[in-house]
């Protein structure tokens, strides 16, 4: 997700590579990354000298990265699932934190993202930081307390949308579909209809009311989806996911 941030900034020509140092955790991460011109270390140490850092570790490595920031300051923009800006605060004192909850989409500049501001941070660092995140898609600013289902729908939710898309190709498989066109079409229907809703501004309802013709093929096809219960499946999962998040912060 760092990558996915920085290489616009790149691109843009806002930053020059060598601009921007990286600290990773492994040799042929440092080797894959140094080949872009970035500065690369596996000493966390270089990262902190600069002014703006990007915390994108696991959570297990958190006190880890806590212990290589002593002495230093700056803004720092935390995009650790779950972890508050109240626990930020106590790790990283010298710091001015932002808790931001991007989404995989953001690898495509499609992405979602919701930013809490933690005490401090200026007027100037949160106009910068919604621009870092408005190069890679939506930029929302929320009180933390709905960072929890905003993680759920938008973080989790690809993985939703990726198990309907493939539950959508196996049924036209089994049809009689091709595996690879099927993939396809699954793909290539999911993202027409999402642009649909969004740039007309429909309802759903609307959209399944403008597909679905009495007695016909769709409202067949809803007809059992309602009898599995996908509405209801889908609500929970969204639900789950928002207590999980709570449950790990």
């Amino acid at each position: 997700m760092a990558q996915a941030l920085v290489t616009p900034l790149i691109e843009s020509g806002q930053f020059g590579a060598a601009s921007i140092r990286a600290a990773v955790a492994s040799e042929a991460s440092c080797q894959r990354l140094a080949a872009s011109g970035l500065q690369v270390s596996t000493n966390p140490e270089a990262a902190w000298a600069c002014p703006v850092v990007v915390l994108a570790v696991k959570p297990q490595q958190l006190e880890a990265a806590a212990s290589a920031a002593r002495g230093q300051g700056g803004l720092l923009i935390s995009v650790l699932a779950g972890v508050r800006l109240q626990r930020l605060q106590e790790l990283f004192p010298r710091w001015r934190c932002v808790r931001a909850v991007p989404n995989t989409p953001a690898l495509v500049r499609s992405g979602l993202t919701g930013l809490a501001w933690g005490p401090g941070v200026e007027a100037g660092e949160r106009t910068w930081v919604r621009q870092l995140f408005g190069q890679v898609g939506e930029v929302h600013e929320l009180p933390e307390a709905q960072l929890d289902p905003f993680l759920a729908l938008t973080s989790s939710g690809p993985a939703f949308v990726a198990l309907v898309a493939e539950a959508l190709a196996d049924g036209a498989v089994a049809a009689g579909l091709p595996r690879a066109l099927a993939s396809h079409l699954a793909h290539r229907t999911l993202a027409g209809s999402a642009a649909l809703l969004h740039e007309q501004e429909l309802h759903p309802g609307q959209l399944k009311d403008m597909v679905g013709s009495p007695a016909g093929t769709t409202m067949a096809g809803i007809r059992q989806l309602e009898r599995a219960g996908l509405r209801s499946a889908l609500i929970e999962a969204v639900l789950a996911a928002t207590e999980r998040s709570r449950e790990l912060g």
